[in-house]
Formats: structure tokens, sequence, C-alpha cells
């Protein structure tokens, strides 16, 4: 945590990062984090995946911890899952001080919005035209806020937000702070800043390399009822030396670790509720190889310095590519190849294609296991135990027997009673697991049309939208 001391970020938000798992900043947020304390304006040209959030997040907390005026910080995001994960990791970073984030977004009752926006969240993390529909009621007044958060500016104008963006940041005061990110700079975004920013900071970083050659990557399509069998049968294939199960939610997880060891497997489960010393423990028999299975939620995992591990198995797929470079970084070290293998149901095959984007990696589409290709891997491995155990020697108390058992039998009898005992039978042992709900793809599940008439006129892509300008 040294380097993040050395940004001047408090004790309250420190004590959160370190209970979030998080070690060292990422490049923009050693970059941002010095900027936006000292009050300036910012454009930062990041993609998903850098850590952005957490770079204007944390000077946003710190600022506004200790007020108790309502609506003093706006985040503006393209979709209502991003608000919501904004929001989430907001709330986070803020857990030991009074902040609070609300996310407000379209599809969401608006009753219930304006019931929580009583309890007076001191930051809105919203999708714009939900924002102006609150702001039409009444119910959200900006005339005090002190920092707007533009979050994939360049998504929002593509979504042809434009005119709600101007009209919300005109209804702010003129000397806020004000921060845009974007992972492009075509001109429309160039505009905004110049009429919108004063004299900004521009930090730009870029996407770096998301996943290593040796990890190879694979996928399977399939409904949320059959994953779990589907895993046990992969792990009965591969027979994984280390392997991590990666779960979207913490109940997830312990009902994964408790089915997982009802069938037999050595596994156990880590999330954020346990504590400290459970964790250690869990870790420390994960390492010593005590248990070969790790079941984890994505901020449990979060900076785990773990060696050897050889698959990782997203049960539930991440909720944005950060999530996924996160999980597919604990394989593949040292040199060594690794494989991660992400369940998708049918309904989550476009958010998939969004991480396939971002991270500019495919990955290979493979069939569901058969039990058939189960009992052959576990024949295979019983083969490799047996001839491993030729190599190492050490027999000759065993041959006498083995010699009288030849004369009486048939070799190839023998060999294969001895491969049946030393085969795993697949364990069908019921088990329940709760249905988690499916992600959608940021790029569908925004509270307005992907693209409006509007926006098609004023940004077409035939013109260059997308490319890097400057400032």
């Amino acid at each position: 945590m040294d380097k993040f001391k050395a940004l001047a970020i408090s004790a309250e938000v420190l004590k959160a990062l370190s209970d979030m798992g998080f070690e060292e900043p990422t490049p923009i947020q050693e970059q941002a984090i010095p900027v936006l304390l000292t009050g300036s304006d910012l454009v930062g040209q990041a993609q998903t995946g850098t850590g952005k959030t957490a770079a204007f997040g944390i000077p946003l907390i710190q600022k506004l911890a200790g007020r108790d005026e309502p609506t003093q910080g706006v985040v503006l995001t393209p979709t209502r899952e991003l608000a919501i994960q904004v929001a989430e990791e907001l709330n986070k970073l803020a857990q030991f001080t009074n902040v609070h984030a609300l996310p407000v977004y379209g599809g969401q009752d608006i009753q219930r919005q304006i019931k929580a926006l009583k309890r007076r969240p001191q930051i809105i993390v919203a999708t714009p035209g939900r924002l102006m529909d609150h702001m039409e009621r009444r119910t959200i007044r900006l005339q005090e806020t002190k920092i707007v958060v533009l979050d994939e500016a360049d998504e929002m104008l593509n979504m042809g937000f434009v005119e709600d963006i101007e009209k919300i940041l005109g209804a702010t005061p003129a000397e806020r702070q004000t921060l845009l990110f974007s992972a492009t700079m075509p001109k429309p975004i160039q505009n905004l800043a110049q009429r919108f920013l004063k004299n900004p900071a521009f930090i730009s970083i870029k996407a770096k390399e998301v996943t290593v050659p040796l990890i190879e990557q694979q996928y399977i399509e399939l409904n949320d009822r059959q994953k779990f069998d589907v895993l046990c049968r992969l792990l009965d294939i591969q027979s994984p030396e280390l392997a991590i199960v990666f779960g979207r939610t913490k109940r997830r997880v312990d009902e994964l670790s408790e089915a997982l060891k009802k069938r037999g497997y050595s596994a156990e489960g880590i999330h954020g509720d346990l504590t400290q010393a459970k964790r250690d423990s869990v870790l420390r028999q994960f390492r010593e190889g005590i248990i070969d299975i790790l079941v984890a939620t994505d901020v449990a995992a979060r900076g785990l310095d773990i060696s050897g591990v050889t698959h990782v198995y997203n049960f539930d797929i991440p909720q944005d590519p950060e999530s996924y470079v996160h999980r597919v970084g604990r394989t593949g070290r040292a040199g060594q190849p690794g494989l991660a293998i992400t369940f998708v149901i049918p309904r989550e095959i476009e958010h998939l294609r969004t991480i396939e984007h971002v991270t500019k990696r495919k990955m290979v589409r493979i069939a569901v296991p058969t039990l058939t290709d189960v009992i052959q891997g576990q024949q295979r491995l019983a083969v490799e135990k047996l001839l491993q155990q030729v190599e190492e020697g050490n027999l000759e108390q065993y041959r006498g027997r083995a010699e009288e058992l030849l004369a009486e039998l048939d070799s190839i009898a023998l060999v294969s009673a001895a491969l049946k005992l030393l085969t795993r039978e697949p364990d069908t042992t019921p088990v329940k697991l709760t249905e988690e709900a499916p992600l959608r793809s940021r790029s569908y599940g925004g509270s307005r049309k992907p693209r409006s008439t509007e926006a098609k006129k004023i940004y077409p892509k035939s013109k260059g939208y997308g490319k890097t300008g400057k400032f």
C-alpha cells in the first residue's frame, strides 16, 4: 500500500483499498489522483480495464467526505449496468466515510428512486436520460454540485445523449470540477471538453496487454442449471493441480464451494464477508496444496499472489473486461501455460463479445463435455499414475505378489482391474444452486436506444469517429 500512501490518500480510503484487496495503483490512478486532488479539471483517455473508476472515485470521495449536503458529486454513465457497477465500487471505496453513492437509471421504478434520494446521497451515478427526468421533477437539484464526471463519454455521445449532457452541465455551477473519461478522443469529445472544462490536464493510458500468450482462453455456451455438472466434468477430465473458480456473488461462492465438497472435491471459498483470519487460513491451504480448488469472488481474489494456478474457471461471466483480466491473470504465470474457461449463458453472448473486443483476444468455443469424455479423462489420469509409479521404482516388495497374480490371471484383465480401481467414477450426488440473473452487455443495456437518429447525423462513424484526437 506504500504507493497508494504516496498519493496523499486519506486513511479511511486507504483502509477501504486494503479491504478490497488492492495493493498498488494502476498507471491512470497514479497519474490522475494527485491532479484531481488539486481541484483541476481532467481529460483521461482510458479504456475499461485500466482502473479509471478508482482513479476518479478516490478523489471524489476524499473531497466530499465530511459534507452532509446532497448531490455534491455527479457521475454520468451511458448504461444502467455501468451506473450500478460504478456506484457499487464507489460505495466500497467510501465504506469507512460518510459518503454514499446512489445509482439512478431508467428501467427502475422512479418512486423508489425518489424515496432513496430523500436519504440525501452525496454522489449520484446516473444515466443522462433518467437524471434529466429527476431534474424536471425537481427531485434532484444540481445547484450545489462540486464535481461532475463524464464516464465513457464517447459511448454516451454515440448513444445520442449529447443534448442531455449539455443541459446537465449547464445546470451545475460554473466553478465545478469537471472530469471527462473516454476510450477514444474524436472531434465531438474534444469540442465537449473545450466547451465545459477549464484548462484540463490530459492523461492518456494505453490499454495494457490484458492477457499473456501462454493463457489458452475458451468458453462454453450453456444454461445456468447445467453449469455445475459441466464444471465437475471439466475438473474430472482436466484434473487441475490448482484451480480457481470465480462466482459473481458471495451467495454463489458459498453454495458452489459446499456443492463441490459434497461431490468429493477438495475446495474452499473466499469472499469479502469472511474474517481476515478465515481468508488467510483458506489461502494458506490453497498455496500448500491441502485444497486444490479455490472458489472466489472478484473482490476477494484481487491482489492475490498465488503461483502454480493451472486453471481458471469463470463459473459466472465477469461483469466487465477489467474483472476478466484480473481473473485470467491468476493463471499462466512465471512462464507456465494456463487455461481459462468461461461459462456463458445464451443471453450473455453479447457481453462475452464486449470482453473480447476490449481485450483484443478471441475465446475459442468448446462443446459441453460428455460423461464419456469424463470417463476417458479419468482413465488417462489413471494410466499416468501407473506410469509415474513405474518410473519412480521402489516396487520390489510388490513384485513377488505381482508375479503370482500374473501366473493366475490374464495380464490384460489384471491391468484393466487396476485402472478401474484408479479411475474416479463421475459423482452425480444431487446439488442445488440458486440461479443468478444474466448480465447484459453494456452496448445493449442503456436506458435509451443504442443510437438516436440525431446522433447519427451529428456523429457519423464514416467521418472518423473513434480516431484519437489531440488537444
